[in-house]
């Protein structure tokens, strides 16, 4: 977002068509890739991103420039995500023991483990690591992805979250010590003793639908498997789950918004 120039945003807030587009754009992928952290399904992050998009522009004309424009723009994403009727129904209501149990159900023995396809073990290993953060509640899973994830200032995601900077830590705090303890108990990738592993469960995530046959288009600029696999053994035990959910990519939206929230925004008046 730091690349889009004051200029940009004030001809798009004096409503030009072109430089509309240019905003739009230039944050179409942080977005996305915010809504893909807090949304686990792919078409509801989608949808997301395109509502929020909606929104920023829609209210552009509030932003006064006492904050910077990132700033001012994700919290707009934030509070959508947090407060939207479609995304709180469409959350699972997950726990860690749930996750836990489900991970552990059809895991394959040494004998029966799937072949070293490593294309689709990063998108289990991905997937995997993306769902673990449903089993934070709302609050705890955007301090964990703004402040962990993203890496904000915590007094920049105390401000996005609308909350005092001390409270934001307690948040963050309480959300990665429930993700390190799940991480360290449970990931291959992060405990060699741990019962799970890609390798073990791929089988049982392409049969049950978890993850499917072809790779997904947002996840292709992750790093491999076999890169985070060799890079997780030489990350201090502590620091292990944090780079593992960093391990994403950029999560680039598969959808340019550029004209389309345009259209959409002319076709609502």
């Amino acid at each position: 977002m730091s690349d889009i120039s004051n200029s940009t945003i004030e001809l798009a807030k004096d409503g030009d068509a072109k430089a509309l587009e240019a905003l739009v754009r230039g944050l179409q992928d942080r977005v996305h890739r915010l809504a893909r952290r807090m949304v686990y399904d792919p078409d509801t992050a989608q949808d997301a991103t395109q509502e929020i998009l909606v929104r920023i522009v829609t209210k552009l004309s509030t932003f006064q420039g006492d904050s910077k424009f990132e700033t001012w723009a994700y919290r707009v994403a934030t509070n959508y995500l947090l407060t939207a009727k479609k995304v709180i129904a469409a959350d699972p209501g997950l726990s860690f023991q749930m996750y836990s149990d489900d991970l552990l159900d059809g895991l394959a023995d040494e004998n029966a483990m799937a072949p070293d396809d490593h294309i689709m073990l990063n998108e289990l290993r991905i997937k995997c690591t993306m769902a673990m953060l449903l089993c934070l509640d709302r609050n705890h899973r955007a301090a964990y992805v703004l402040g962990e994830v993203l890496e904000f200032d915590h007094g920049e995601a105390a401000i996005l979250l609308d909350i005092t900077t001390a409270n934001f830590r307690k948040r963050l705090s309480r959300a990665r010590a429930g993700v390190q303890e799940f991480t360290a108990a449970t990931c291959g990738l992060a405990n060699s003793d741990a019962p799970c592993s890609c390798p073990k469960r791929l089988s049982r995530a392409i049969s049950s639908g978890r993850i499917g046959h072809e790779p997904s288009l947002d996840l292709h600029e992750a790093p491999r498997y076999d890169h985070v696999q060799e890079y997780a053994a030489t990350v201090a035990s502590d620091l292990r789950a944090a780079k593992l959910q960093r391990a994403t990519g950029p999560l680039r939206s598969q959808t340019d918004f550029g004209r389309s929230v345009l259209e959409l925004l002319e076709a609502r008046t």
